[in-house]
């Protein structure tokens, strides 16, 4: 891990805008949303799925650094008054707080025109590697949408004590396009750039498809708030983590980390 860590922060210092470049405050609230820490668990996704279906992990440098970056702006814009209303965000003033909301609204815009930017530096098959990286980075949007419609809308009940089939569906919707889509893009845009075939890119996005909601289910029994009960909750996270590691059968390459990763987000305290 400490490999594929080094390559995502050298390539990240590598395309963010330097401090003393004009204007100012919009490199530092830029460099400030990305590194004000998180586990860098979508790059690394990334890294590793060039490798999975057998090319090396710089091969994925800039689309890892990419969706780093689109993450980050749907954090910054997540945070904001209109949104979540946030002030603190991995236990620092978020970049709204500390930079004023027009200056957090115009780095996070940035930050997503950058992320394409350093996408397109991808060794090969860069029209592919922009589209998934666009798809998904529309699909975070309308999970975020759908999210908002489910606390604030007419059936803002977030708890499913008769769990209904319109719930069901909007909060799966939810899931998996709020959080599993940049898994999905992260795995995708990994595999395109290390050359995986067709057949490979559809395994690594069934990985992260199920990963990305195993990780969602795992946050619900973190902070106590699944829709479900605890008991399906659990059964959810276990289920979602094996098709998960199951698809990685179907990859020509190393998938030792990935199947790793798929298994420590079982139980994690953070």
């Amino acid at each position: 891990m400490k490999s594929y860590l080094e390559i995502v922060e050298r390539t990240l210092d590598e395309v963010l805008p330097r401090t003393d470049e004009r204007p100012a405050v919009l490199s530092e609230a830029m460099r400030y949303a990305v590194g004000t820490g998180g586990k860098r668990i979508r790059p690394l996704i990334c890294l590793a799925s060039a490798v999975a279906v057998g090319g090396q992990a710089e091969d994925a440098s800039y689309p890892a650094a990419a969706i780093e970056l689109l993450h980050n702006y749907t954090l910054v814009h997540d945070d904001l008054p209109a949104m979540d209303n946030d002030t603190l965000r991995r236990g620092q003033p978020t970049v709204w707080t500390k930079y004023g909301e027009a200056n957090a609204i115009l780095a996070g815009d940035a930050l997503l025109a950058l992320a394409y930017q350093t996408a397109a530096r991808a060794p090969r098959n860069v029209a592919a590697i922009v589209s998934v990286l666009g798809e998904k980075g529309v699909g975070v949007v309308q999970g975020q949408v759908e999210d908002l419609l489910l606390e604030r809308g007419p059936h803002a009940a977030r708890t499913l004590e008769q769990p209904t089939d319109s719930n069901n569906q909007a909060i799966a919707f939810v899931y998996e396009h709020k959080t599993a889509d940049l898994f999905m893009a992260a795995a995708m845009m990994g595999g395109l750039a290390g050359g995986g075939s067709p057949e490979a890119i559809a395994a690594l996005r069934a990985f992260a498809l199920n990963l990305g909601l195993a990780f969602q289910y795992e946050d619900d029994l973190l902070d106590g708030d699944s829709p479900y009960s605890r008991a399906e909750t659990e059964r959810l996270v276990h289920e979602t983590t094996a098709a998960a590691v199951s698809a990685l059968d179907e990859l020509p390459g190393d998938t030792a980390f990935l199947r790793d990763l798929a298994r420590k987000l079982i139980g994690r305290t953070v």
